[in-house]
């Protein structure tokens, strides 16, 4: 009789769903935390052929791993927390899931840019305050119909938000990256340089992943260039703002709110300025957070275990 191969599942609220799909071919240990620390699944990784779990892993985590680790599952879209390359290097096969949730993330991005650019958080605090007034031009925003559009990264999620602000009836949707991509074609969005989407936008959207070419790529003399009338929302990573710098141009009205589902630092400190400023919808990283997505997440992590110990290729290999 075969040995089954061991499967560890690093969080014990993973979706049932993805543990049972792992239980009916493996021998599956849930760890008994939600978030475990990288040195706690270091200490028994070495008794495992494969990891489920969003972990740290450099290379001493490998080194602890030994020959026995094969292959890697985060259930993330985001991989900066792995070392990839020494991953590679080591033969070990690494997936995450790259598509699951774009569409729960171009929803949350709908929330914040609708927050923001309609004032929602400064409205709530003034009725909160009991400062409610009825004037003819108190508390304006400003609509999404015949605006224009930019959107930093065409990635999938990126691709989801065009197809949704078509529903708005922007005017137009500008995309800037390394290349043209033929998906773009079906919202008619148009690739431009970066300094060319910042000052023609009436908001920006920021949806790159984190690498050393995005960090603070939205610095301040990004957001100069932008309209005062601009909305900023970023549900990429946080590190890709210069933090300071979108708190001088919220505060001064360089632009005019952001929106902000992933934040540097990130939880911010409750008596952090972006916490105070009445024009900032901040929320703490939710965009992936609904019942339907983290469950196709898990299984999605669960199949690239699955598919390499059946001999094919994961779902989504980094």
């Amino acid at each position: 009789m075969s040995v089954k191969p061991r499967v560890l599942v690093a969080h014990n609220d993973t979706p049932q769903c993805a543990v049972d799909k792992l239980k009916e071919k493996f021998d599956v240990t849930v760890m008994n935390k939600n978030w475990p620390t990288s040195q706690e699944v270091l200490s028994i990784i070495k008794d495992y052929d494969a990891l489920l779990g969003k972990i740290h892993i450099d290379g001493a985590f490998l080194d602890a791993a030994g020959t026995r680790l094969k292959v890697i599952s985060t259930p993330s879209a985001g991989y900066e927390h792995m070392n990839i390359q020494e991953i590679k290097k080591r033969g070990i096969k690494v997936g995450h899931i790259r598509d699951v949730l774009s569409a729960a993330v171009a929803e949350i991005a709908f929330y914040l840019l609708l927050g923001a650019i309609r004032r929602a958080r400064e409205g709530r605090l003034l009725l909160e305050q009991g400062k409610i007034e009825h004037g003819f031009q108190w508390l304006l925003g400003h609509d999404l119909v015949n605006k224009t559009a930019g959107i930093v990264g065409l990635g999938s999620i990126g691709i989801e938000i065009a197809r949704r602000l078509k529903s708005f009836q922007v005017s137009r949707i500008l995309y800037t990256g390394h290349k043209k991509k033929p998906a773009a074609d079906e919202f008619h969005a148009e690739f431009v340089l970066f300094d060319t989407l910042l000052k023609e936008s009436d908001f920006v959207i920021c949806c790159v992943p984190l690498t050393p070419e995005t960090t603070k790529m939205f610095n301040a003399d990004a957001f100069k260039k932008m309209k005062n009338t601009a909305v900023f929302v970023n549900i990429g990573r946080g590190m890709t703002v210069d933090t300071e710098a979108l708190v001088h141009a919220l505060s001064n009205g360089t632009i005019f709110a952001a929106g902000l589902d992933v934040t540097e630092p990130e939880p911010l400190p409750t008596s952090h300025q972006l916490m105070k400023l009445p024009n900032a919808v901040v929320i703490p990283h939710m965009g992936s957070q609904t019942v339907e997505t983290r469950n196709s997440m898990a299984n999605a992590a669960a199949q690239n275990i699955l598919n390499f110990f059946e001999g094919k290729p994961l779902l989504y290999e980094l």
